[in-house]
Formats: structure tokens, sequence, C-alpha cells
């Protein structure tokens, strides 16, 4: 960063004359603040001071779900769209590799994961789950001086902020990781006029940036605004004082953070700044709460419509019963729900949803049990929220995201009130002195009823009791580990190329990789596809985090070409397969394991055979049946997104796909009964017969984007960019005189020329993911066909089922257990075999009515046997006190009726029976005792004997039963009439 001596001296010019301007700002009272700044004119004065007076270009926030990131839940960060800038992996094609100046307001959440403010919502002023970060960035443009410059530009002129309220702190430097302070940004802001007693020094943990455990860091500078003024409160900054906030973060992206934890500088340095809007709004609008500003306001005042009792913005000991608290947690979470509903993240059990979920039950909660708010208020509150941010995304969807909240209300509202009888039944049992609450019992509403653990927490604060958090966490991690088991995949160690070796091979002047040959191939007159052979040469070697110009045989490294014909994994589909050879070596072969896109770069994952060097000329063959299976999926999916429109209307939305060589995966909004999957169907079905030809033409974006009836996805497209159309060319879709509706998508995969190559399709699975989300899995060709044999075989053996069923007028038990097996046997089979969708939905039904026939049967023939059982055994044994005796039965089913109707013909009998199987040695075990008998329990008694015989036993009060086993039964006899003599004695 070494620049001529002119450019230096206009910069202190600049300088110099800010300082002056300074001087004239500090002589401004507080009362002459703008007070009337409305949270939208601060966000517009925002983006417009940066874009017309810097020349940054306005870039829209993207969907709080992050775009191909899975190490997030949620963007937490406005920098988060801007990492493959930053990684130096942006598509050189893409506007985004043409940013230099950048300026957004970013929605964010803040909930799971590293960042998590969720528990910490409520309880005091100013965490929130959801906020809009509000900043600037520059990449390889402007450095530390001009952010700085802008930055105070913008609080004291356009703001109108007092200096003297202003306190910046910076980074002093670290020994342990050998860095310097920045004295560079300290003299700026000295130079700028700050006074020297507002200037402070920080290390690590306040003001040194970093991305995660490894990429771009650097130091920091942050101003800190003073909320009461006419002091020096120097020494409040950085101490967690309500009285002096951070509200910028100017982040100077410096070094790399190694894999190894060591720092490299940067190839090109960088600024990203981060203001939190709600924090800003607070300061202009003169008030110490967020939701004293006029971005919470309207919606506590909607609340107060649907509950009696002021919200008074108490926190702490003073906020008697949590009213206020619960005020802002409602505030804060219909926000949230509000937002990531409409960018398509909705409650579920997994990932960013299940995180979602909690924060809706939470919100219920304190709705409805602390307000008192009634069932519906909380969805209520949606079209406030649409209105406070302006948020089309809202308006457009209101209804839909009020039914999903009152669905899932009404859901957790029923768990609520099960989990409440399970706590005071619990809190019963307790002794008087115990703290602590049981943690299996904590563990089963947080598994069974789906209780967050931190609401379970705060469910017995209330009641002053706590939980054994770390052995909570150990039963989390455990289940966690069981839920998700570790799976080892070629993803999982693919090989990244770096930032700096990206920066290296730009600064070669290394070209990108022209992979235009992946879409170079042709269609037979024999109707087999014709992939051109392509040849290419060794631009790069990458191993071991670093570039080589050779390898040795059985090392694994990144294989970077000159021009490739092998498909890069993007867009939704696999990466493709196949090898290469070196010229004058034919016989060995370089297997490419995966093929990566990295800033231009076709990256070719490859454990070398033989040495590989810089400059070998190579012969690439791909693997055909696998990429054509492939080109099937994906154009298969194009004409599903169509159908799927054609049928549910055009606010069905996609919400995901993933294109492999077996089969294809089609998330979207909806779900789909068994008449429309056969429509769905039959409309692919009909296109498929048509051969129609799919045209591919790659044009400007701006101009793609006009296109009628154009299907995208919330991705980063290139430009120009590629549109593929079935049917229709693309000049005739710009005919507004064409009226034909067709599939018609922005998409970089590889396609099939025509649709017939389809062969057939079928919708194997169909089934909702989260509310409003469903996931359908199809296969085509061959796998459709033996998909539709299988299904067909399936209902014919269903159907003779039903038949035999039908003719069987008066079946044994035996025989009526036997055919309920058969139906147990045929219902696994239907829900396991590939076969069409709305065939599995059909036998399902029929196999359900079934099995409730055979049931049905069952019981009644147990039940007539039981009487008969029954019968035999009181006329042997009459009315006697104790009954234990033995019943030659296989069926614990039938044995249990039996000591039913045993007691219903001597209600003050107590009866144990047992059935001994031959020549296992198990027995079975049931009893029963007359209701309100306090001197023994039925559970109690079984389990005893059960655990003579080395088995286990449960039930109730009054009834239950168990399993053992024994050579001899007399001792067991012996044993259960003994115990239930000895208790009702000591009764006596």
């Amino acid at each position: 960063h070494l620049m001529p001596t002119a450019v230096k001296l206009h910069r202190r010019r600049r300088a110099a004359n800010m300082a002056a301007h300074m001087r004239r700002l500090s002589h401004r009272s507080y009362s002459q603040v703008q007070t009337d700044f409305s949270s939208n004119r601060v966000r517009r004065t925002f983006t417009g001071f940066f874009h017309e007076l810097y020349q940054h270009m306005i870039v829209p926030s993207s969907p709080v779900r992050p775009r191909g990131d899975p190490s997030l839940l949620f963007v937490n960060a406005g920098m988060n769209q801007f990492k493959p800038i930053f990684l130096g992996a942006a598509d050189p094609r893409s506007e985004m590799a043409t940013y230099r100046r950048v300026v957004n307001s970013q929605k964010c959440v803040r909930a799971g994961g590293k960042h998590n403010d969720l528990e910490d919502v409520g309880r005091d002023v100013y965490h929130h789950t959801f906020f809009e970060m509000l900043g600037n960035w520059s990449f390889g443009d402007y450095f530390k001086e001009e952010a700085c410059i802008m930055a105070w530009r913008l609080l004291t002129e356009e703001y109108r902020i007092p200096p003297e309220r202003l306190y910046v702190s910076y980074f002093a430097g670290d020994a342990n990781s050998g860095l310097p302070a920045d004295e560079e940004t300290r003299h700026i802001w000295l130079s700028m006029g700050v006074p020297s007693d507002h200037l402070l020094p920080f290390g690590m943990r306040d003001n040194f940036w970093e991305m995660g455990e490894i990429g771009p860091c650097g130091p920091c500078t942050e101003i800190h605004y003073d909320h009461i003024g006419g002091r020096n409160a120097a020494s409040l900054v950085n101490a967690d004082s309500p009285d002096v906030v951070e509200i910028w973060n100017l982040v100077f992206m410096q070094y790399n953070r190694e894999a190894d934890h060591s720092l490299r500088l940067l190839p090109q340095f960088s600024v990203d700044t981060g203001m939190g809007l709600e924090r800003l709004v607070t300061v202009l609008q003169g008030q110490r709460s967020n939701y004293d500003t006029d971005l919470f306001t309207p919606l506590l005042s909607a609340i107060q419509q649907v509950r009696p009792g002021l919200y008074r913005g108490r926190t702490g000991e003073a906020d008697v019963g949590r009213v206020d608290m619960s005020y802002r947690v409602v505030a804060d979470h219909v926000r949230t729900l509000s937002v990531c509903i409409a960018d398509g993240v909705y409650p579920g059990m997994s990932g960013a949803e299940l995180v979602l979920r909690r924060i809706l039950r939470r919100a219920v909660r304190f709705s409805t049990e602390v307000l008192q708010a009634p069932e519906g208020a909380l969805a209520s509150l949606v079209p406030t929220v649409a209105h406070i941010l302006v948020s089309w995304a809202i308006y457009l969807i209101y209804f839909q995201i009020m039914d999903i909240i009152n669905e899932n209300e009404a859901q957790f509202l029923s768990s609520l009130k099960q989990g409440r009888r399970v706590i005071d039944r619990t809190l019963q049992r307790l002794e008087k002195n115990d703290t602590l609450f049981p943690v299996p019992v904590a563990w089963s509403l947080h598994r069974n009823l789906g209780f967050p653990l931190d609401l379970i927490g705060l469910m017995l604060e209330e009641q002053g009791l706590s939980v054994d958090q770390r052995a909570l966490d150990v039963l989390a991690i455990e289940n966690e580990k069981l839920r998700c088991p570790v799976q080892t995949s070629v993803g999982d160690t693919l090989v990244h190329l770096d930032l700096h070796s990206l920066a290296q091979l730009q600064s070669e002047e290394v070209p990108h990789t022209d992979d235009s040959p992946k879409y170079h191939y042709s269609l037979a007159q024999d109707g087999k596809y014709v992939f051109q052979p392509c040849h290419a040469t060794v631009q790069a070697l990458y191993c071991g985090q670093t570039l080589v110009s050779e390898v040795a045989g059985g090392q694994r490294c990144g294989v970077v070409l000159d021009r490739t014909c092998f498909y890069a994994e993007q867009g939704g589909q696999s990466h493709d397969q196949g090898y290469f050879i070196r010229y004058g070596l034919p016989d060995v072969l370089y297997p490419v394991e995966a093929v990566q896109l990295a800033g231009g770069y076709v990256v070719h994952q490859v454990t070398a055979a033989e040495v590989l060097r810089k400059g070998d000329q190579v012969q690439l063959y791909l693997d055909e049946p696998q990429r054509l299976a492939c080109m099937v999926k994906h154009t298969a999916t194009h004409v599903l997104n169509f159908a799927l429109r054609q049928l549910l209307g055009p606010s069905v939305e996609q919400r995901g796909s993933h294109v492999a060589a077996d089969r294809l995966r089609f998330d979207f909004s909806g779900s789909l009964s068994i008449p429309q999957l056969q429509e769905i169907e039959k409309s692919i079905h009909n296109i498929i017969t048509e051969n129609n030809a799919v045209y591919i033409e790659e044009v400007p974006l701006a101009r793609a984007k006009d296109i009628p009836g154009l299907r995208t996805v919330d991705e980063v497209y290139p430009d120009p960019v590629r549109v593929v159309s079935v049917a229709v060319p693309l000049a005739d879709l710009y005919d507004s005189q064409t009226d034909r509706w067709t599939s018609v998508e922005l998409c970089c995969g590889t396609h099939l020329l025509r649709t017939g190559e389809i062969g057939d399709l079928v919708i194997l699975s169909e089934r909702q993911m989260v509310k409003g989300i469903s996931r359908i899995v199809a296969v085509t060709g061959d796998d459709a066909r033996e998909a539709r044999e299988a299904g067909q075989v399936l209902t014919q053996e269903v159907e003779s089922l039903s038949a035999r069923l039908a003719t069987v007028a008066s079946p044994s038990l035996a025989d009526a257990n036997r055919l309920a097996k058969e139906v147990g046997i045929l219902t696994d089979a239907v829900d396991c075999t590939p076969i069409p969708q709305w065939k599995r939905r059909e036998l399902q039904t029929h196999l359900k009515g079934l099995q409730r026939t055979t049931n049905t049967s069952i019981r009644k023939l147990e039940t007539k046997e039981a009487a008969v059982k029954a019968q035999s055994l009181f006329k042997k044994n009459g009315n006697k006190n104790i009954v234990v005796d033995t019943v030659d039965t296989d069926s614990i089913s039938v044995l249990m009726k039996t000591v039913n109707q045993y007691s219903d013909r001597a209600p003050g009998t107590l009866v144990m029976l047992l059935s001994h199987q031959q020549p296992s040695g198990k027995v079975l075990c049931a009893c029963q005792v007359p209701k309100g008998f306090s001197a023994l329990s039925a559970s109690d008694w079984a389990l005893t004997v059960c655990g003579r015989l080395g088995g286990n036993a449960g039930g109730s009060a009054t009834v239950a039963k168990g399993t053992g086993s024994v050579a001899n039964l007399t001792e067991a006899l012996r044993c259960a009439e003994e115990y239930a003599q000895d208790k009702t004695q000591n009764r006596r």
C-alpha cells in the first residue's frame, strides 16, 4: 500500500479540512440532534449517502437463508453474501465479480449456531433474533482512511450526532499473534480531529474481527455512542454499560487466518463495515431502548390491543411477572417469523427450520401464558410487521404466514398443556428442599413434546428450580449423533483452492478454464448422443494448500486445465465423472473423483497414478452414461417444475433441487393429492411423448429477465446467462404475439436436446418437509418403468389378499393372525418398494382398511377364547381372594383378556395368570387388582414376579403385564401367590 507523494498530500489536506469541520460540529448541543428520523429515513439516508456521494452500488439484501453456504443456519452478518469475493471465488462472469464499492441493508438472524441471541431476547432492551445490518464495503478499492472519513461524515453531518458523544476504539495489537498495534488507524482518527481521550486501544476480543476459524480477518475500529453526554465516558467503552454502546464497526480485511492458525496478508485488502439499524435508530430517535423506537412501538401497541395492561419497558426484578419481557419477546419473535417465512424458511424439525420452530414456540408460550393473549394473537401481528419493515415479501403472502403461525401455535398449545401437567406432577413428587428438576423428565419434554430446552429452563426458573444443564447438553449431543451419524464422502475431503492460490493464479495471468466443451455434444441420426473429444493442458497443480509444479504418483491433488469437458458441481447438478490420460502415457488413467468451480477455474480432483507436471498435455474421457443420466434428470426437473406450475398455478415456488445420475429431487411450495400426482405424471408423459426440442441460448442477463414466464431461483447468475426453453425457441418467447406457455429457466446445467430421451418419469415420493414445503423424489427411463411394474405387482397382491379375506367367513384365531401378518408384510412392501407415489397412497389406504378388518376379527376371536378360558378358571377357583394360575395360550392379548373377564366375574379378587411357552421356556404374565385396592399395585406385583423370571413388566396400579423365562413354572406360581398374600396380610 505504497502511494505517490501527491496522493499523500491530498489526503493530508482532506483530513485537515475534516478536523476543522469536526471542531465546528463539536460546539453544537445535543438538543440540535435530529429527532425526527423515522427508521425508513435512517435506512434510506445510509444507502443514499454512500450511493450518491461515494459511488457505491446499492445491492439488495439477500434472503435470510444463506446461498450455498452449509456452514450457516441463517445469514447473520452483512458480509455473508459477499463471502465469494472475500475468498476470491466469485464467478468472473457474474455481476458480483465487478463489485468494488457496495452498500446495503441486510436482513440478519442470530439464533442458533455461533451467534445466538435467542435466550437473551426480552431480558434486556437491545438483543434481537432478527435485525438489519447497514453496511458499506470496499473490495480492493478504498481502505482505512476513506472508510473512517465516510463513517464520521455520515454520523456527524447527515445524522447530526454530536462528535463529543462519540468514542472510537482501535486495535491495540497482540504479542501472541505477532500483530502490531494499528497505529495507522489511530493516526487517521487523530488527524481528523478525534480527541486522544476519545480514542481507545483494545485487544483481539474487541477489535480484531474474524470470519470464522479460518478465512479473511483483520483489525477493526469501532465507533461508540454515549447516551448521557456532558462527561468523559471513555472508561465505559466496551464495559457492557447500557449508557455507552457500540454503533458502528469498521473492519479492515488485511489478513487470512490459515488452517494452522497463522496469519498471512491478503492479496487484496477490503473494508467491511456493519451498523445495526435498530441501535442507530434508538440513538437518532433519542431513546434508550430499541423497543421504544418506531421499529417496535407499533407492534407493542398492537399487542396491547389484544391483552389487558400496558408495556412499561421494565427489566429485571422491576418487571414483576415478566410482563414487559414477554412484550419484547413477542415483538421480536414475530418479526423473525415473518421475515424467515417470507424468505422460505418454515418451522420444522432440523437445521434453520428447527431453530425457527423454537422461536415460534417461545413466542407462543410468552403470548398465551404470560400475556394471556388469545390464541391467534401472535399471527395477527404479521401485517404490522410488514408495515414497519416496508416489506413487499411479507405483504404479498401475509395470509400464508399467518396460517403457518396459527397452525404451529395450535399444535404447541396442545403440547404445552400436556407438558405443564408433567411438570406439575413432577414438582409434587419432589422434596421441599429439592432445587434440581429431574434431567430425564426435562429431556422427555424436549424429545417427545418438542419443548425447546431454553423454554424448559424458563418455566422451571419461574418455579424457583433449575435443571442440570451439562447433563442435558450431553443428552442433546448423544441424540444428535444418533440422528445424524457421521458419514464420510468425497465431499468431506475435497481439494479446495484457497484464496492465496487463486490470487497467485490471477497475478500470474493464468487464464480461466474454458469449460464450454461441456456443452459440446450432439444427437446422431441413430438417436445416440455424441460427446466431442477434449484435449487440454495442465495449467496448475494444487497439493498441500499450495500450487506446485508437479505431483508424484499416489498424491491427491487438484488439477486446473486450460479447457475441460467435465461439468463442475453447480446449479444443483452433480459433477461429472471420468478420467484423463497423459500424452505419451496412454495406458495410465488419472480418475477424476470430483470437479469444482472456484473463481473461474475448474479444479479436477485426482489421485495421480503417475507423475503429473504443469504443462502436460492430456486427453479427457467423460463417463458418458453418467453424464447422460444427469442430462435426463436435469431436463426432467425443468419439465416437472413446469407441470407443477401448470397444475398449481404461478404462485408455486421452487425451494431447492438436486440432480444426480440415479434420481432427481425437487422441493416446492405446496403439496399434492393422489389425483394431482396422477395429473402431474400425465402432463410430463405428454411432453415426453411429443419429443419436443430443447432450445438453449446464451443471452445478456438483463434481456433474459424480460422473458415472459421465466422461472428463476435465488442464485447469483453469470452474465451472459444460459436460457433453457422446452418446445418454444427463445426468439418466439420474446414475441408478444406468442401465447404458448412453456418451461423456460435460467440454467447452467447440461440438458437433453429433445424431451423424448427422458423415456418416462415416476414420482416415487412426495412428502411435506415442513409446513408448506414438499419434496418430490423421481426417477426416469428404465427405473420409472420398473417402478410402474412393481406397483402393478403389489396391486395384484393386495387385491388377492383382499379377496381371500372376503371369502373366509368364520376364520380361526390362528387364521386371523396369519392374515393380519400378511397384511403387515404387504404394508411394509408397499412402504419400501420404489413405486409411483399415487399408487403407494392408494394401496396404503386399502391396506389400512384390511388391517382394521383383521384387527376387529382378531379382537372378537380373542374375546371369545378368553371367555371360555375365564369360565373354566372360575369353575376351578371360584371367588377366592387371590387367584394365581396358568393358561394355555401363546398370546399376551388373550391372557390379558382372560384376566379382565375373570375380574369382571369376581370383582374383589386379585388375579394373576401365567402362560408357559414350550420349548422356549418363555413366560407370559398378566394381572389385575380391584380398583382402589391400595395394599397391592398390579404393576409392582407383575414386576416382582417377572423380575424373578429374569424379565420385565409394566402397567398401572390396576392392570399390568410382562414376560420372563423359566424352565419350571412352579416356583414362579408360588412366588406370585406369596407376594400377594404378604401384601394383603400386612394391610390387615
